[in-house]
């Protein structure tokens, strides 16, 4: 059996190894095996494999991974040979609002080996179904990106048509969230410093853009498109050196959830916006799977499909790193098995 494993810690992207692994072992009861097909490629997997979250030498990176069930064990498993199953990020947190502390500790390609392999052997309740109609590839992108947009704008806070959301960037969480909010009904804001991109953005139904390099303080313009309301909420990814913009863009008693550090870990906050305006900003990481669940009926209901701009063989992972660091995708990068 063929995977990808990390080089000596700190890890880099040319230490990356197409090796031979073990074989996936019978599948014991409860368990089941998947010939993995997928993966795709999220920011929290470039941190493992580029040495920024510490991994040991030899871990199988990847968090997400979607394939059929080649073997079941035992009756109970909520599985049938030929299905397409979808990985959990968070394989412990089952339900329930917050992620148990242990849950934290079990996440695949960190603590935990991940799918960049071809075949492996696991609990039943690691993965859910994927949805219908969806290929392996398509079904690998919701693990992390899609379910943390699903739980920004539907479980910490509940989007309803004629709210305004407003999205950052053309990266797999914030196209989900464009999919996700014009499907309930929203109006979308969305930023990007590419013309080219915005323009994508529009094709996906985004009302207004806004070039955050051409207007780098673009939260009191994200205000004015608004009438002066402000926004329902803000799908964070940059951190530190996005967040005044999202609190100067968000209405009074807005929702700020906030997903990504792709500006930095830490910065100045400022705490008087925060509080004159009444604003909730919700760290979320991921989500359960029941409600990776939920997400997967939303996208049923709605025949939504994910944004796959490009396509890697798992012999070429670290290239796939490369072209996502360079910024020329648009919605995912998806890794074939």
């Amino acid at each position: 059996m063929k995977g990808i494993v990390t080089g000596a810690a700190p890890s880099t992207l040319d230490a990356l190894t197409l090796t031979d692994l073990p074989d996936a072992p019978e599948p014991g009861p409860g368990e089941i095996t998947v010939r993995l097909r997928a993966s795709s490629l999220n920011f929290h997997d470039l941190a493992v494999v580029s040495g920024m979250i510490p991994a040991p030498q030899g871990r199988v990176p990847m968090s997400d991974g979607a394939g059929e069930v080649i073997a079941v064990g035992g009756d109970d498993t909520g599985f049938a040979v030929g299905d397409i199953a979808l990985s959990l990020f968070f394989p412990g947190w089952q339900d329930g609002r917050d992620v148990p502390y242990a849950a934290q500790r079990m996440v695949p390609g960190d603590s935990t080996d991940g799918y960049a392999r071809e075949v492996v052997t696991r609990p039943a309740s690691w993965f859910t179904r994927a949805p219908a109609g969806y290929t392996a590839a398509e079904a690998a992108t919701l693990t992390c990106a899609g379910l943390t947009a699903w739980r920004a704008l539907f479980v910490d806070t509940q989007t309803k048509p004629g709210d305004t959301v407003l999205v950052q960037g053309s990266g797999g969480v914030s196209v989900f969230a464009l999919q996700l909010a014009k499907a309930a009904g929203a109006r979308v804001i969305a930023t990007s410093s590419s013309g080219e991109k915005l323009e994508r953005l529009r094709d996906l139904g985004a009302d207004e853009l806004i070039n955050y390099k051409e207007t780098p303080a673009w939260g009191p313009l994200a205000m004015q498109l608004t009438g002066g309301r402000g926004v329902d909420t803000v799908v964070e990814v940059g951190g530190p050196g996005t967040l005044d913009q999202s609190m100067l863009a968000a209405r009074v008693g807005g929702h700020i959830a906030l997903l990504g550090v792709l500006t930095g870990v830490a910065g100045p906050v400022q705490t008087a916006l925060l509080f004159s305006k009444n604003l909730t900003v919700q760290g979320l990481t991921v989500g359960s799977r029941a409600q990776q669940l939920g997400l997967i009926a939303a996208l049923e209901a709605n025949g939504i499909k994910p944004v796959i701009s490009d396509t890697f063989e798992l012999a070429d992972l670290a290239d796939a790193f490369r072209h996502q660091i360079a910024n020329k995708h648009f919605g995912k990068i998806a890794v074939r098995i």
